[in-house]
């Protein structure tokens, strides 16, 4: 049996999503649910698991580096370029913060105009701080958001998601990192409550049973920088269930609440605000740095996720695929689950079934970007066994 804390490892962060709340815990829960008869367990409606369901498979490269992201500045002819990308899993956890202190170091001269490479999580966030904080913003970009790795994402807030490697950020990124998701959470507070839930709490639960465990991480496994205990205030705290309060027929059943992000619909959300601010965009895909140059603007936020790697010939960029099978979208499934490494997450704009058989490692260094159906039909097979587990009425 896996002893659950309240702060929990990087695998328990994605099944649990730790998600980072000012709210107390009994405000968060049974988001989803009713209640049982004549019990406290949440009465779950079952997820619709088969795999003639998948409507879509999507594959994303995150961009891991070792030492954390890229927020430093660099010259490029007679334009200023402030890097921000190399956020590995934690893209949209981290984007406003993240923005914050790139438009904090592109704003240090006052400029008037600001160009942001990219159009993702990070370029779009840094686009509209950039815009509040008083400068006229164009996005060049050659993909727009529907279409960028970012839409890809998973959609639950993991601020340290392979973030780094424990040992490899420079002493003081422990506490920018504080300062990032302190920052993004904040923000995000403000998205909730608006119309099409662009970002939400749910309940997630993390199921286990010891006759059937999880896979083991795969020998030689990175140890991946943790640094929750330094939000450790904010934290909502996981809770185990005891069998009457379970929704699941499992040994061990933990419930904690979880931030999630209908992408789809918050993205469009981002987008309409920087337009409706006067932002404009330009589709122009860049094959050297020396072409930032050539912009009118002379101040670049530099945002272009993965990409990065071949703009810029940054070696120290690892992709880390991760690839989700999308069932279609059940408004009566208001959950997350975790169970034998499948990750299960209930968005408006789908549902994300995703394999974390590997941990941290699941895709590590693997830059294929064509889906595997067989990854994702397995991956389905195990939250059909899941809702097999599922108490009726």
């Amino acid at each position: 049996m896996v002893r659950m804390t309240p702060l929990l490892d990087r695998r328990r962060l994605i099944q649990l999503s730790a998600s980072l709340a000012g709210l107390p815990l009994a405000a968060c829960t049974t988001l989803a649910a009713g209640r049982g008869p004549g019990s406290g367990a949440p009465r779950l409606a079952p997820i619709r698991a088969e795999a003639s369901g998948l409507f879509d498979l999507t594959v994303c490269l995150r961009p891991f580096r070792a030492a954390g992201p890229r927020l430093d500045n660099e010259q490029v002819g007679d334009a200023l370029v402030v890097h921000n990308y190399g956020h590995g899993g934690s893209g949209w956890s981290l984007s406003w913060g993240s923005a914050e202190v790139a438009v904090g170091k592109a704003m240090a001269s006052s400029p008037k105009a600001v160009a942001v490479l990219g159009c993702g999580a990070l370029g779009l966030t840094s686009a509209i701080t950039a815009q509040r904080a008083g400068a006229e913003v164009t996005i060049y970009a050659r993909e727009l958001l529907p279409r960028t790795r970012s839409a890809r994402a998973t959609g639950m807030f993991t601020p340290d998601s392979r973030i780094a490697l424990a040992g490899s950020a420079p002493p003081d990124f422990p506490a920018l990192w504080e300062q990032m998701a302190r920052t993004s959470f904040k923000t995000y507070r403000s998205y909730l409550g608006l119309p099409g839930d662009p970002v939400e709490w749910i309940d997630n639960y993390y199921v286990e049973d010891p006759a059937r465990p999880e896979p083991p991480d795969p020998p030689g496994a990175l140890d991946f920088a943790r640094y929750r205990s330094r939000i450790r205030d904010i934290l909502p705290r996981a809770e185990p269930l005891s069998p009457e309060e379970s929704p699941f027929d499992a040994p061990v059943v933990t419930r904690g609440p979880a931030m999630i992000f209908n992408i789809a619909d918050y993205g469009h959300t981002l987008l309409s605000d920087f337009l409706l601010a006067g932002g404009k965009i330009r589709q122009r895909e860049f094959h050297a740095p020396a072409e930032l140059g050539t912009l009118d603007e002379k101040v670049v936020i530099n945002c272009p996720g993965y990409g990065a790697r071949a703009l810029w010939k940054d070696d120290s960029i690892t992709p880390v695929r991760g690839q989700i099978g999308w069932l279609v979208p059940q408004p009566e499934a208001r959950y997350a689950a975790y169970y034998r490494g499948v990750n299960v997450v209930s968005r408006r704009d789908g549902i994300v079934v995703q394999s974390m058989v590997g941990g941290d490692m699941q895709g590590y260094g693997d830059d294929r970007e064509v889906a595997d159906r067989e990854e994702s039909v397995r991956s389905v097979a195990v939250v059909a066994e899941l809702m097999g587990r599922l108490k009726r009425g």
